[in-house]
């Protein structure tokens, strides 16, 4: 089952000038936990940002240039070559940027969503999440700390 991961503040922001707005040590040990040996699929703006393959995962990158070199990583022109390259990943996760979600939330069954309770200026947002189409199944809440700045919940969709 392909799922969408993603961190989006109250006002579905999820970032600013190719980087994230926040820093939440816990969102990003949930985000290794989870995607570890896994396919991520990303678009090529996202992997800038990271810089690198991120370790113990497979990084497949969706580009329009037919010409994209990354090292170590897959690369693909569309989002549907990307899901055909992970079909044997019984959990490929798409995490980001905002074009992958926008054309993804379409196709997937699942969301594995970080809200961080805070609103931010942003150039990037996530698609809104339609209540009618998604049925939320799990939430687990976090209040600010030393650690993370930021009140926060893990909330998990699965498509109605």
């Amino acid at each position: 089952m392909t799922t969408i991961i993603a961190a989006i503040a109250k006002n579905n922001a999820l970032g600013k000038d190719n980087n994230l707005i926040w820093h939440l040590p816990a969102d990003l040990i949930r985000f290794r936990k989870i995607t570890t040996g896994h396919h991520i699929i990303m678009g090529r703006n996202t992997y800038e940002s990271i810089g690198k393959p991120l370790p113990n995962r497979t990084t497949v990158i969706i580009t329009r240039n037919k010409n994209y070199v990354a090292d170590g990583c897959i690369i693909v022109n569309s989002l549907e070559e990307a899901l055909e390259i992970t079909k044997d990943d019984e959990s490929p996760f798409i995490i980001g940027g905002a074009q992958i979600y926008r054309q993804a939330i379409l196709l997937v069954n699942k969301l594995d969503i970080t809200e961080v309770h805070h609103k931010f200026n942003a150039d990037v947002f996530f698609p809104t999440i339609d209540t009618e189409i998604w049925k939320e199944t799990n939430r687990e809440c976090f209040t600010s700390d030393e650690k993370n700045n930021y009140s926060y919940s893990f909330v998990s969709y699965i498509r109605r």
